[in-house]
């Protein structure tokens, strides 16, 4: 009997794979540089985020329709980080993309400088909305997917948002009312790492089963591994298809991810890193990519 060899995916898609790859490293790398230069920030999430993020903002293969140059161009995507913690993998997104300097997130954190350590529109270009007390991300991509449509702008919106973001009442009003209005150029994607400020997702406020509870209140449901890039791809594939209404990417996550002994560490939601660990951490994220 004949042996059939798998199947590769064809030569551009696995390219793209590969240097989405290769775009996440370097965001992980980036968000560990600014995390010594500040001894401290949610680097945990960073680490886990950065292959959404790559997927939204590599240069040339990501996502998002956009001006690199231009950020407030009428007809870009629009990226909302409710998440406003999360900025530090953020920056490195938009260095990533070309918005701002790569050499500038060496100011991450420090006086004057346009990257403060939760996300603030009014300093940094790129960054749609001030992140921080978390659950009114959702309300304002509603809010903007209405008014593009009005507009006939065929703009899209995305709001990234925390598992701990679906403890918050506002973020279903939000989803009830993008079901409501049949807003199909809205699209959430949930960072499911499963842990919060006050311990386990599980343990603050249970949130399962997310895909029946998302189609419950309207919205096409697709749930991935979110460090697994061909699957991120997939997932955005068939949302793309789906035009009737919002739509929802679940992603689950591992804090730390790339640098195993960060992937294991307790108290990881605000993750302490002794200063002799940061190079030991790129070290460890090179290694494992080779």
């Amino acid at each position: 009997m004949t042996s059939v060899s798998p199947v590769s995916p064809p030569a551009p898609a696995a390219e793209r794979v590969a240097r989405l790859r290769a775009a996440a490293t370097r965001i992980r790398r980036s968000a560990l540089i600014m995390g010594e230069v500040q001894g401290q920030g949610y680097i945990g999430q960073a680490l886990g985020v950065a292959d959404i993020l790559a997927v939204f903002y590599a240069h040339g293969d990501g996502e998002l329709r956009l001006r690199p140059e231009d950020p407030e161009w009428d007809g870009r995507d629009r990226f909302l980080l409710s998440i406003g913690h999360y900025a530090i993998a953020f920056y490195a997104a938009l260095a990533e993309a070309g918005t701002i300097p790569l050499a500038e997130l060496e100011t991450y954190g420090s006086d004057e400088s346009r990257l403060p350590m939760s996300g603030m529109a009014t300093y940094t270009p790129g960054m749609e909305i001030s992140g921080g007390s978390l659950g009114h991300g959702l309300g304002i991509a509603c809010g903007l997917g209405l008014g593009l449509r009005y507009r006939g702008n065929p703009a899209r919106v995305f709001n990234l948002l925390s598992d701990g973001e679906l403890d918050e009442g506002s973020t279903w009003e939000a989803a009830m009312a993008c079901a409501h209005h049949e807003l199909g150029n809205v699209t959430a994607i949930v960072d499911v790492n499963g842990l919060q400020a006050d311990g386990p997702t599980p343990g603050v406020l249970r949130t399962e089963p997310l895909v029946d509870k998302w189609r419950a209140f309207g919205w096409h449901a697709v749930r991935v591994d979110g460090n697994d890039i061909p699957a991120l791809l997939d997932g955005l594939d068939e949302i793309r298809e789906h035009t009737g209404g919002p739509s929802v990417l679940i992603c689950d996550t591992r804090i730390g991810r790339g640098v195993p002994f960060l992937e294991t560490r307790e108290k990881a939601h605000f993750m302490p890193v002794a200063e002799h660990e940061w190079q030991a951490a790129r070290d460890q994220l090179e290694g494992d990519q080779q």
